[in-house]
């Protein structure tokens, strides 16, 4: 096993103190700018943990067979974890409608409302509004995550192939999928009539249960095992397509998928997950 530490946070003393509270010998090894790990055999770590919480650093006990070359496989949700926007709720305030739709998918996000149903509702919201708009918030709004591009770049290294599925929209996904080189994407369709959207979502939403199906049929598409699989999410509605990986990562994400999820990144970007995997 390795315990896992990382963050901006994290200084020479906080890594003694862990490593004082463990009572071990060994010492830490540098793997990133502000990440390190120890190597260590099955101790009780809640005290380490709950130092780790206090500090806003992030700490994970990880097995050894846990590293990047061991995997082929990483699916990933889009907002709020790849990118930093939601980006429903940027299309709603070209409408000026942004609290009413964030507060649906905050809700939705916390696992509160019935995803599709949820959806559907900030969807028909949205009619009317100019497929431009649309345009125009990835123009303007639609940024990567920190860390995205160096995660993808590890994933391309270790022969790791990357799909996005995203209960938002495709236009917003293909871009994504362009942006970083990711091998597959997967989301919902807006209804578009002469240029202006109808309110309407074409076919069956993209909710958790198809996350779920989307990442174990691609697994055994690739001929992969279920524990070379990576999930990583950030809302309810990608716990069971977290459930469904050999490792499942709660990135920046909502207390319900942090409780459930194998690993939380809470104070690193998306690089963490290179750090959690690599020793």
């Amino acid at each position: 096993m390795r315990l896992v530490i990382q963050g901006r946070a994290v200084t020479v003393a906080h890594l003694q103190h862990i490593h004082n509270l463990l009572g071990v010998n060994t010492q830490f090894n540098q793997i990133g700018e502000h990440a390190y790990y120890l190597p260590v055999q099955k101790q009780a770590v809640d005290s380490v943990k709950q130092f780790c919480a206090e500090q806003k650093i992030d700490c994970a006990l990880v097995p050894d067979a846990q590293r990047l070359s061991h995997f082929g496989l990483c699916v990933m949700d889009m907002d709020s974890t790849l990118i930093a926007i939601e980006c429903i709720d940027e299309i709603a305030d070209m409408m000026n409608l942004k609290p009413q739709v964030a507060a649906i998918t905050e809700a939705a996000m916390r696992g509160e409302l019935d995803f599709p149903a949820s959806l559907r509702k900030r969807v028909a919201l949205l009619k009317g509004l100019p497929e431009t708009a649309l345009q125009k918030v990835i123009d303007e709004r639609l940024k990567l995550n920190p860390g995205a591009v160096e995660w993808i770049a590890a994933c391309k290294a270790n022969n790791i192939k990357t799909m996005v599925v995203s209960g938002g929209f495709t236009m917003f996904v293909n871009h994504t999928k362009a942006l970083l080189g990711l091998d597959y994407a997967v989301a919902n369709t807006l209804e578009i009539v002469d240029g202006k959207l109808t309110g309407n979502v074409l076919g069956d939403i993209v909710d958790a249960d198809r996350k779920a199906l989307e990442l174990t049929k691609l697994r055994d598409e690739l001929g992969l095992k279920a524990d070379q699989t990576i999930a990583i999410g950030d809302g309810a509605n990608d716990l069971k397509m977290m459930a469904a990986a050999g490792v499942g990562i709660a990135y920046h994400a909502k207390p319900v998928v942090q409780q459930q999820a194998m690993y939380a990144l809470n104070n690193t970007g998306l690089e963490g997950a290179i750090y959690l995997l690599t020793a």
